[in-house]
């Protein structure tokens, strides 16, 4: 019986070069860790990306379609046609495009290529929200208070599901990710309504109707736990950040580790994560999102993909997380035990991007001057230099500004240093939003939930 195309990548094949799937920072950060490793790297563009700086760095690059993503960074058969072109022996998608879709991952593995991420079959089930809260549930994950099915057609029983969760509810689509496809729902006479424009909103964006109800916890933290596994059995939790700072659902700064939780509350979750990847058979890295409030977790969904915010805990654990994913990739043992994970200091991360400080809307156009901020405990995980067209097709993330100390208030003097040390001309950023934000006092205490953000703004824009 011929092997399936999982088994054979289980079985950890060995490749000496890697197409990046991937542009902008993340695609330098993988060809860093790539040339660490000793391996060559493929860099992929589009029309637009022909000048990127990482293309001249690579050992291969090659243009797979004109500037709109939908042509080439989302062309499954123009990134599997370049990978052969190459002698590419595997494909490492980043983060976002084509890193969580179960069909692409399928397609390189029957290719004969390593797909460097889960399984399909881990993807689909993780990324179906309503099947991924089934498998939590049934590892021990604490889950936010809500079924895990679907919401039915009959309006008779939607109501009774959302009188016995009590409200606030909210709407989330079962395929959603990113913010989207998700309505808070205070009282009851606007259930049907925010149900019919969340159906219809998850139908365009998603490809899929399903919906799910759960609880709407009003004073949440949002908190990740990083998990890395191999194919032999083998997993590890790398601590734990906190990703409340979020503009309409969006994260603005990340740190590492989540401060005022206890190690006696994180650690059984911390375990239950572990024992649910085993359970489903996870590959490779992933993130855990839970929401936290009140002293307890609950599960959210899973990121079956390298985040952005990893660098955070790459600081804190002394992982190099991206080199341990593609390690794995290959069918190496983890080289780690949850014995060795230790995790030291503070780190921020905030990210950069090219759009209005006030309005937030993005920014296109030439870098004229650029000057990053360095020293010790500063990181910058950048594409961009002076001359550099920040181009209106993609993410206005254009860096990623990262600092490491012993304490977290240490961590945020140097994120204050490190921000009134970068300077971005020819484009607006949201740098100067960024320094406000590090000068505010509730933020420097803690004393923050996923809301705050918004709320800070909101105050701002009337003062």
């Amino acid at each position: 019986m011929p092997e399936t195309s999982e088994h054979s990548a289980a079985a950890g094949h060995r490749f000496d070069t890697v197409l990046i799937a991937n542009r902008g920072e993340i695609a330098v950060r993988i060809q860093r860790a790539c040339r660490e490793l000793g391996l060559k790297t493929v860099a992929i563009c589009s029309e637009a990306d022909r000048e990127a700086p990482y293309g001249s760095t690579a050992d291969s690059f090659l243009c797979i379609g004109p500037s709109s993503a939908a042509k080439s960074y989302l062309n499954q058969d123009a990134i599997l046609l370049a990978a052969r072109l190459a002698g590419a022996g595997a494909i490492h998608p980043g983060y976002g495009f084509l890193s969580e879709n179960a069909a692409f991952a399928d397609a390189v593995e029957k290719a004969g290529l390593i797909f460097i991420g889960p399984t399909a079959s881990s993807i689909a089930i993780m990324g179906d929200k309503i099947s991924a809260k089934r498998a939590m549930m049934a590892a021990g994950v604490p889950c936010v208070p809500g079924p895990d099915t679907a919401l039915p057609d009959d309006p008779a029983a939607v109501e009774r599901i959302a009188l016995e969760i009590g409200y606030p509810v909210i709407i989330k689509a079962a395929g959603g990710g990113g913010g989207r496809g998700m309505r808070v729902v205070p009282k009851a006479d606007l259930l049907h309504e925010a149900i019919a424009l969340t159906r219809e909103e998850a139908r365009k964006a998603f490809g899929s109707p399903s919906l799910y109800m759960e609880k709407f916890l009003e004073h949440p933290r949002h908190i990740e736990i990083q998990v890395i596994c191999d194919d032999h059995g083998n997993a590890a939790w790398l601590g734990h950040r906190d990703c409340s700072m979020q503009r309409r659902h969006q994260k603005v700064v990340e740190e590492a580790p989540a401060a005022g939780i206890a190690p006696d509350i994180i650690q059984p979750v911390g375990m239950a994560c572990v024992q649910a990847c085993l359970q489903i058979g996870y590959r490779g890295v992933g993130t855990f999102e839970f929401l936290y409030e009140d002293g307890a977790f609950y599960f959210i969904e899973m990121n079956t993909r390298l985040q952005v915010e990893h660098p955070v805990t790459e600081l804190t654990s002394g992982v190099d997380i991206v080199q341990a994913q593609i390690r794995v990739a290959q069918g190496r043992v983890l080289d780690l035990t949850q014995g060795d994970v230790t995790c030291e200091g503070h780190s921020f991360e905030c990210r950069i991007n090219a759009e209005d400080p006030e309005s937030f809307l993005p920014s296109a156009g030439v870098v004229t001057h650029l000057a990053l901020p360095a020293g010790p405990g500063i990181r910058v995980d950048t594409h961009i230099h002076a001359g550099y067209k920040v181009s209106p097709y993609y993410d206005s993330l254009i860096a990623k500004l990262i600092v490491h100390a012993p304490t977290r208030a240490e961590a945020m003097a140097r994120m204050r240093e490190a921000l009134a040390g970068i300077e971005v001309e020819g484009i607006s950023t949201n740098i100067p939003f960024l320094r406000a934000l590090f000068e505010d006092g509730a933020f420097a205490r803690g004393e923050t939930d996923i809301h705050y953000l918004e709320q800070w703004l909101k105050l701002r824009r009337a003062a």
